[in-house]
């Protein structure tokens, strides 16, 4: 890890001009990406992401007084201070520091601790922001791991990751936990399947004639700062509750689409089958879905919608209930090709990409027109898949491109995307690279 050793180098001399001291130790998250499995770990689904190399690093040393200080080396983060005894997470405003705080702030809950020690942070990031490679979570974990360390206390890394995903949506955001997930449980050289309640991680070995080209259609996405996700969280809570109450089941308690499924017992096909018989296409008004489940308004409201879902008049729960029980099944018999590996396997491994990215775009609407343009030039090069990842409505693109031809299509797809749309140079250097599974979250005692 050369280039990691330089880092640390470089940010324990800029830890000590900016607070005159010497850091006692490192921690390191890695960002993630999602090679199939969208927007369905917060319906209960299992996904399949990697870790990627890029990551989030903390420079830290526990202070004596009961204040928190955070630095970033980048400019464009100005420095937070504040009461380590009196965190205050702002919703309105997901700046960068909030999300330490969130690390931060679960740990102690977690623990039921009031009075907390003060750390000096300096925070290097090289997850391009808001790119759907999970920078934010990477520095929800880091920080999670970070105060676990102050502390001197120890928790699993399953523990870690479900505090993690927790305390995550103190900004705001309704999130299911695989990146948490993955920025912890990942080992270099595999992917994983990671199941939920409970979680667990399971190796999937990628096929070894193909790369996953991770290329950043550089339209930024803040999940946080804008209502899309959530909107499109409950909407599929409000599919679940519906589909339950089609089959006469006790929907009231029901919030997830995998539990519909569960308690019907039935397969992810015959979901799709009942998706089809039970929901219409057309958005569903507010009344109607009050008519349906016997509520009044003000239950819907109260109830069921959160704060940033509340002065929604329409929900589509027909179109994200058929992308998320699709997708759902697309991620397990991805990870059945990788087992059986046959002749033919990046061919097929494509397909369910192109298909997942099919689902995201005219399904669950969480494309944009650069990623869809991005996709089709991965695709034209030689991609044998292309989809987007992450949240969606801008960030990246992941590709399937066999090895043989990784030359080629790096060239090409720079040519045809970044210099013609003239992207900006900065942005060019960090937005179209290979990538192999990283490993997971670490500690380090010396730089």
């Amino acid at each position: 890890m050369p280039v990691l050793y330089d880092r640390l180098l470089k940010l324990k001399e800029m830890f000590n001009s900016k607070f005159g001291s010497t850091p006692k130790f490192y921690v390191r998250a890695p960002g993630r990406v999602n090679i199939i499995g969208e927007h369905i770990d917060y319906c209960g689904y299992s996904v399949l992401p990697m870790a990627v190399e890029q990551d989030m690093l903390i420079a830290v040393e526990p202070v004596k007084t009961h204040t928190l200080q955070l630095a970033n080396t980048n400019p464009l983060y100005p420095d937070f201070s504040t009461s380590a005894n009196n965190i205050h997470i702002d919703k309105t405003k997901p700046l960068w520091h909030n999300y330490f705080l969130c690390g931060f702030k679960g740990i102690q809950e977690h623990f039921g601790l009031s009075k907390l020690t003060g750390m000096n942070c300096l925070v290097d990031g090289n997850i391009p922001p808001g790119s759907g490679l999970s920078s934010s979570s990477a520095l929800v974990c880091c920080a999670g791991l970070v105060t676990l360390t102050v502390l001197g206390m120890s928790l699993s890394k399953v523990e870690l990751a479900e505090i993690c995903a927790k305390s995550e949506r103190y900004i705001g955001t309704e999130g299911g936990g695989m990146d948490q997930s993955i920025s912890f449980l990942a080992e270099e050289g595999t992917a994983k399947l990671i199941e939920f309640s409970p979680l667990r991680a399971t190796d999937v070995r990628l096929p070894s004639g193909a790369v996953f080209v991770i290329a950043n259609s550089c339209v930024e996405a803040n999940k946080a700062a804008s209502s899309h996700f959530n909107v499109r969280v409950m909407e599929c809570r409000l599919a679940a509750k519906v589909l339950a109450k089609h089959k006469g089941l006790q929907w009231d308690k029901v919030l997830r689409l995998e539990e519909v499924q569960t308690k019907l017992g039935v397969s992810l096909q015959e979901m799709l089958l009942v998706t089809e018989d039970a929901l219409h296409a057309e958005p569903y008004s507010r009344e109607e879905i009050c008519k349906y489940l016997g509520i009044s308004l003000e239950e819907l409201r109260t109830q069921i919608l959160t704060p940033n879902t509340q002065d929604e008049l329409t929900f589509k729960l027909y179109q994200r209930a058929k992308h998320v029980y699709s997708e759902a099944a697309r991620v397990l018999q991805f990870k059945q090709v990788c087992e059986e590996a046959p002749h033919n396997a990046i061919q097929l491994l494509g397909e369910l990409m192109n298909q997942s990215h099919r689902s995201c775009r005219d399904m669950y609407e969480c494309s944009c027109p650069e990623l869809d343009q991005l996709v089709d030039i991965c695709r034209k090069f030689g991609a044998k898949g292309s989809r987007l990842t992450g949240a969606g409505w801008g960030g990246c693109t992941v590709s399937l491109v066999p090895a043989d031809m990784l030359s080629s299509f790096l060239t090409n797809v720079y040519e045809a995307y970044y210099r013609r749309n003239s992207r900006s140079p900065a942005l060019e250097k960090h937005s179209l690279f290979a990538t192999k599974p990283g490993g997971g979250a670490l500690v380090f005692l010396e730089a």
